[in-house]
């Protein structure tokens, strides 16, 4: 397995795709609930090909990252060959995690109490696989609208 295999809730979210995708394998509803029930490992590993097509297609797609803490917030631009990265680190005693905290930031970007650096760095495994990595150490797919305002001052 490539990735991790899709949570329930994703799987039932996705149960019309995973239908499909069973279907295109010549497998319906009552050969499948066969195979759960007598061959328990076969589903397993039909589950695990399902989230890694799943998490390709959605790693394909994805082109921002975000990262938020108390004080810092990294930001990604996915490439095909290497991401580029902002890191804001802010020396106040504000929460970023918070409302009030993140728009103090995007007020006051210019403060003194906030650092910023940047910087770019090719892949060292598979494209997808360093965009998952950082999804699983607690980044979310972003539209990009913060990496943009961040870069259009940083320029």
């Amino acid at each position: 397995m490539k990735y991790r295999q899709l949570t329930k809730e994703q799987f039932e979210s996705l149960h019309e795709e995973f239908a499909r995708f069973l279907a295109s394998q010549k497998i319906d509803k009552k050969e499948w609930d066969a195979i759960k029930k007598d061959k328990p490992n076969v589903a397993e590993e039909e589950m695990n090909v399902f989230s890694d097509v799943v998490w390709d297609d959605v790693l394909n797609k994805t082109e921002y990252l975000e990262h938020f803490s108390e004080k810092t917030v990294n930001l990604f631009k996915c490439y095909q060959e290497e991401f580029s990265r902002i890191v804001i680190k802010v020396d106040k005693d504000i929460n970023l995690l918070e409302q009030d905290g993140f728009e103090w930031l995007l007020k006051n970007p210019n403060d003194k109490s906030i650092e910023f650096f940047n910087g770019s760095k090719k892949y060292l495994k598979e494209r997808n696989v360093e965009i998952f990595d950082l999804i699983e150490k607690g980044s979310t797919i972003a539209k990009g609208e913060l990496y943009e305002y961040f870069n259009r001052l940083l320029s």
